[in-house]
């Protein structure tokens, strides 16, 4: 059975999880591109191959200034939003993908093209939430108990 590791951020996200096999691809230099790199250092060294054709770049920018707003605006109250407690209610998933759903078809059909517009930043910022959504429930996979083992304490 291989032991599983996790890297943990001083903000406490798990930047990258390993087992004794991640590890061993990790130190061959042929699995160099090896998708269990730890996040951290695989973020810090990829550069854009040239500049970006679809103003990616501005785009993301202009996202994260809409969720800034989300946690100042009517969505947040005295530091919580809504979406906390759906997500640590267990229904996360489904809140975000039917969001999303909401969203993209409604996309042209309401309002005018700046709705149009908002709308598609409502469904990029609920897939963003999903995505912390997946992670942590892979997380939680991960730091289930095995019942099958018995845990003994030493309590001397």
């Amino acid at each position: 059975m291989s032991r599983e590791r996790l890297d943990i951020s001083p903000e406490g996200l798990v930047t990258a999880i390993y087992n004794d096999e991640h590890i061993k691809q990790q130190k061959d230099p042929k699995h160099d591109q090896s998708p269990f790199k730890p996040m951290k250092e695989t973020i810090m060294k990829k550069e854009p191959k040239g500049e970006y054709k679809f103003n990616e770049k501005e785009y993301v920018e202009e996202l994260l200034r809409v969720i800034d707003s989300t946690y100042t605006g009517h969505y947040s109250r005295q530091h919580f939003q809504a979406t906390e407690f759906i997500i640590d209610g267990g229904h996360g998933t489904g809140f975000c993908i039917g969001n999303i759903m909401k969203y993209a078809q409604r996309y042209g059909k309401k309002g005018t093209s700046d709705d149009a517009r908002k709308d598609l930043l409502k469904v990029l910022h609920y897939a963003i939430i999903q995505l912390y959504v997946h992670d942590i429930e892979e997380f939680d996979k991960c730091a289930d108990i095995d019942s099958s083992i018995e845990y003994k304490y030493n309590t001397d």
